[in-house]
């Protein structure tokens, strides 16, 4: 490499040296040292100069080649992705419409469920309030029928104890004195019909008004069950037993 710098300094300073011709700038110089100092450069070059030059020479076609099979790896690797998307968006399309199938199946088989629920406790409502009616009308007959009766027997004991009051009276209204004790024997005795007969309307009266106790609070009952079934429906645990929560009380 040494003899290369050489040979390039002595070219320039033949170039340098040379006789002008004018009016251009072109020079004169001797062809045979330039020759040889030429051959001198290109045997002096290193043989990888060569190879360096094959390479430098096939460098275009490399970086075609290249830059082709670049294009393709992109264009297929497009076509891939392109592929791949597809195929993607088809298989989360199928999923979306499996599940939305899926969801309306289970939503059509809660409403079912649901409506079954309901008319249940619809009907076991109804049973419970019918059987609370059927219990009431039972209760305000038998009430009413006792309370007939003892109103009968507080006037039928009214009745007899005034006549005899007034039988009493009557054969004693000779004298004055006995007058006068039948009187007083006479009020007594319509005193103690009154009290009796007072006695057995408020017997009469205490004992419609346990019996409706009795009927309020089964209604109570009933309504307390409803409201359980129906919250125990919105909360989805299942058909509630309002029979067994009516033994229960």
């Amino acid at each position: 490499m040494y003899r290369v710098f050489e040979a390039l300094d002595e070219l320039v300073a033949i170039v340098e040296e040379a006789r002008g011709i004018p009016p251009t700038r072109s020079c004169v110089v001797p062809r045979g040292d330039v020759l040889d100092l030429l051959d001198d450069v290109r045997e002096a070059l290193p043989p990888e100069l060569d190879d360096a030059q094959d390479v430098l020479d096939h460098r275009d076609k490399l970086i075609g080649d290249a830059r082709a099979n670049a294009e393709h790896t992109v264009t297929s690797a497009n076509d891939q992705a392109d592929r791949t998307i597809s195929e993607s968006r088809e298989d989360a399309d199928r999923i979306l419409a499996d599940a939305k199938a899926q969801a309306d199946r289970m939503v059509a088989e809660a409403r079912s469920h649901a409506d079954q629920l309901v008319a249940d406790a619809e009907a076991q409502a109804e049973q419970t309030i019918a059987a609370a009616n059927r219990e009431y009308d039972s209760v305000t007959s038998r009430a009413r029928d006792e309370a007939d009766r003892m109103v009968e027997s507080g006037k039928a004991s009214y009745e007899r104890s005034v006549a005899e009051g007034r039988a009493e009276q009557e054969r004693l209204v000779s004298h004055t004195e006995v007058v006068q004790a039948a009187h007083a024997e006479s009020a007594r005795v319509i005193d103690a019909a009154h009290a009796e007969s007072d006695r057995l309307r408020a017997d009469c009266d205490h004992y419609v008004d346990s019996k409706l106790a009795e009927f309020e609070e089964l209604l109570s009952n009933t309504i307390r069950s409803v409201g359980r079934g129906r919250q125990q429906l919105r909360t989805g645990s299942g058909i509630p037993d309002y029979a067994a929560a009516d033994y229960r009380r």
